[in-house]
């Protein structure tokens, strides 16, 4: 009886260390993005926020994409 808790305990262990050692390789990738840099703006269609210098111009309005550029700003919800 006593081999076997111990033959668990050093299977729960053996998992602990495993998913520790994997999920800290993730946190490296996270680490290694590089910062945005300037301006974050709002699509005048959507809403999502970008880089301004990823941005397409329209007018005086800036959107996240040639398409929402083409369809142009979103219309305010009629209020009923």
């Amino acid at each position: 009886m006593g081999r076997l808790l111990v033959l668990i305990l050093i299977v729960v262990a053996a998992v602990w260390l495993v998913k520790r050692a994997l999920a800290g390789g993730k946190q490296g990738d996270i680490a290694r993005k590089p910062p945005i840099d300037g301006d974050l703006v709002s699509c005048a269609r959507c809403g999502v926020h970008l880089p301004r210098v990823e941005a397409r111009a329209s007018g005086e309005r800036l959107f996240c994409s040639d398409e929402h550029a083409r369809l142009g700003p979103a219309r305010a919800p009629q209020e009923r």
